[in-house]
């Protein structure tokens, strides 16, 4: 049973930061696609980055292009969001979601459709 745990999650006033982690177990890490995604209140789940384990290739959605980061430690099979210049619309359910490699070497972060396995979501209010 593939698991995935996210952690990180918060309050923080526009402008913070804020790490988020995913730890993934029961998978082979070394080379599947790991995506973030958010969910606010009354919107459609929105993919905004991920990153395929085996290369590090990452990718980006424009709305948080040049403010977030996706990265891994390899040796946790762990993979982070690094969030600065939060602003209020970054407020969300946070999730990550994992399935095999090809997932990411399609391009793009793909669509919640794309992702076999979730986590259970953390929660990131940016307070104005």
């Amino acid at each position: 049973q593939v698991q995935l745990v996210e952690s990180g999650g918060g309050s923080v006033q526009a402008g913070g930061s804020l790490r988020l982690s995913c730890v993934v177990s029961e998978y082979t890490y070394s080379s599947i696609c790991v995506g973030w995604f958010r969910e606010a209140p009354g919107k459609e789940r929105e993919g905004v980055a991920s990153i395929y384990t085996t290369l590090s290739y990452t990718y980006y959605a424009d709305s948080v292009k040049g403010r977030f980061t996706v990265s891994q430690d390899y040796a946790r099979n762990t993979v982070y969001l690094q969030m600065n210049s939060l602003k209020p619309e970054d407020t969300a359910m946070y999730y990550c979601a994992a399935d095999t490699g090809g997932r990411c070497l399609a391009g793009g972060v793909g669509g919640d459709f794309d992702y076999r396995h979730w986590g259970q979501g953390t929660q990131v209010t940016v307070s104005s």
